[in-house]
């Protein structure tokens, strides 16, 4: 009786797989090869950094004229221009970002406030109110280090993300993962200074308290800019980057150093 309805469930496995294969092959869309060659020079990372699911769609994409040439910032200008080959289409430049944290609270300066036993992730940790007194800063569970596809990120000894701006290629995912909202997308030509801190709670006593280097709200760069570039309306320092021209005051009058000159302090490390 077993051997009985073993042999007979082969025999349906058989006869079914052969049908799903004929009706796949007799039902099967031609692919364009436009889509082909396209998908071909794409890199094939499937980040979805384009606004696509993957590679294959905004390869489809493109053929249809729905997507533009210039919209994978991993395979970057190369690629671009492989696809503009194909497509004889022309785009505007691709604009090469990486992403940067914002934030410098490692495990020296930001104190834990117990010992947490749950979901050893991000957004666990998130969930359950945090792991430490700042309630802004990095969770250190390095989520966004197990969903960045180019090896650009890794966990430092002081328990916080560390960037390869050679590997980065700005696609985004590391943004989206992390519930803290701490990675920013800083274009790779970007000149001027930016704040390395997320922490918005406007009082300066229990800013110390959380953080030995976050901002103070002390508003000392907003008064010394020779430019007037920086305002303070969120509680954290914004620079109006079409103003600044990196003349590093902000960074100099910091006391707590979380002014960086992004071509000189931040993608050159």
């Amino acid at each position: 009786m077993i051997l009985t309805t073993a042999v007979f469930a082969l025999i349906l496995a058989f006869i079914l797989g052969t049908a799903l294969g004929f009706f796949r092959k007799f039902f099967a869309v031609p692919e364009d090869p436009m889509t082909a060659n396209i998908r071909a020079a794409l890199p094939g990372a499937n980040c979805g950094a384009c606004g696509f699911p993957g590679c294959d769609s905004y390869a489809a994409a493109i053929t249809a004229g729905s997507a533009e040439i210039n919209s994978c910032t991993a395979g970057g200008p190369s690629v671009a221009e492989k696809i503009a080959a194909i497509t004889g289409k022309s785009g505007g430049a691709v604009v090469q970002t990486v992403s940067v944290l914002a934030c410098q609270g490692s495990s020296l300066h930001t104190p834990l406030k117990g010992t947490y036993t749950g979901l050893q992730t991000c957004r666990g940790a998130k969930l359950a109110g945090g792991t430490k007194l700042c309630s802004w800063g990095c969770l250190g569970f390095g989520d966004c280090v197990k969903v960045c596809k180019f090896d650009a990120l890794e966990m430092s000894d002081l328990n916080l993300p560390k960037v390869s701006y050679a590997k980065c290629t700005g696609c985004g995912l590391c943004v989206t993962e992390c519930p803290q909202g701490l990675f920013k997308a800083v274009a790779r030509e970007q000149k001027g200074a930016m704040v390395l801190c997320s922490n918005k709670n406007p009082v300066k006593q229990a800013v110390a308290k959380t953080c030995k280097i976050a901002c103070f709200k002390c508003g000392l760069c907003v008064r010394s800019c020779p430019q007037q570039c920086i305002s303070l309306d969120t509680f954290i320092p914004v620079v109006d980057l079409s103003k600044c021209n990196s003349c590093g005051t902000c960074a100099e009058k910091c006391p707590s150093k979380v002014f960086k000159i992004i071509e000189r302090d931040v993608l050159a490390s």
